[in-house]
């Protein structure tokens, strides 16, 4: 099994390239944006040194087919996925925040109200919540968007008086936010999940509001297993959950958390292909749909720098 840990690329029209964690985005003509999904994995703010076969293949399917679904909500970046770990699309002018939404006390934000927190930016919280439980209805949470280091929890008055974004965008980024995960929980729904909590990244371009990167994906977002959900919940027990939680749960085993002085676990093959699993398990509870793996090449990466230089020559990019 192969898996794609590093992209060169050199696309016609090519004008910028960025390596971030997990996708490598080139820039076209500075118009246009080739996100490759490659198959690193991370946690804990950390590359782990060995890939995922098929784990982009999954990321970027699911993203595509939820921009598809959401459509009709608000306009996306997306043009064309020319690869099955490749989708292209509209450059835009990105705002500095993430905007996230959540259903559900947990994760953090759990951690947060444990220790006595009833304000998550700017949000009151109920008092005598316990882990787990459902809010009264979704809150909006939103985080800055660090280019190093954390992402900052923020309220909605200091992103606009700090100038990240004004308040006509906001109420219009605040409003897409809140219908498309009412609509990302529809679908979950319909595939017995329940859709947690998750984040959107929102930008500009001409003068219009775009939703950018990708929505909806284990990476991004939260799920729970609905069977279920009410009764261990009643019990206090821990959630069944679709997300890549497990694989930060396998390195805190190993005992590696990124403090100093921890040492990354080895990744052997066996257990890499293991995660290769569980990604095509969560596409398909997700999707509802059979995973399709893509034929095993030697090359990946030649395969899709011939699949996006091949899709580019049929645009007229003036």
């Amino acid at each position: 099994m192969k898996a794609l840990t590093r992209t060169d690329f050199h696309l016609p029209g090519q004008t910028a390239v960025y390596h971030g964690k997990v996708r490598d985005v080139y820039t076209v003509d500075d118009d246009l944006l080739v996100m490759v999904a490659t198959d690193r994995i991370s946690a804990f703010d950390v590359i782990l040194p060995t890939g995922i076969p098929y784990k982009g293949q999954v990321l970027n399917q699911i993203a595509a087919q939820f921009l598809d679904l959401t459509g009709d909500i608000c306009p996306n970046w997306k043009l064309a996925t020319p690869d099955p770990m490749v989708t292209v699309g509209l450059r835009c002018e990105g705002f500095r925040v993430e905007m996230i939404i959540r259903s559900i006390l947990t994760g953090s934000a759990w951690r947060a109200y444990k220790d006595g927190c009833r304000e998550l930016c700017g949000v009151p919280l109920p008092d005598g919540m316990v882990e787990n439980q459902r809010f009264p209805e979704p809150i909006i949470t939103p985080t800055t968007k660090a280019d190093e280091g954390h992402d900052m929890n923020i309220s909605r008055e200091e992103i606009i008086s700090q100038g990240l974004v004004d308040a006509d965008d906001y109420a219009i980024i605040e409003d897409y936010t809140r219908r498309l995960f009412a609509r990302g929980q529809e679908i979950a729904a319909r595939h017995g999940l329940i859709l947690v909590d998750t984040k959107y990244e929102f930008g500009k371009r001409d003068g219009k509001v775009y939703l950018i990167d990708e929505i909806h994906t284990p990476d991004s977002s939260r799920y729970f297993y609905a069977d279920g959900y009410e009764e261990k919940l009643a019990k206090g027990e821990p959630q069944r959950q679709l997300s890549k939680e497990f694989v930060r749960q396998w390195l805190i085993s190993q005992g590696f958390m990124n403090e100093p002085g921890q040492q990354l676990p080895t990744i052997t093959e066996s257990y890499a292909e293991s995660v290769s699993t569980r990604y095509i398990e969560l596409y398909e509870h997700i999707t509802g749909e059979r995973f399709v793996p893509t034929a095993e090449e030697d090359d990946l990466a030649a395969r899709i720098e011939r699949n996006v230089t091949q899709y580019l020559s049929t645009l007229n990019r003036g």
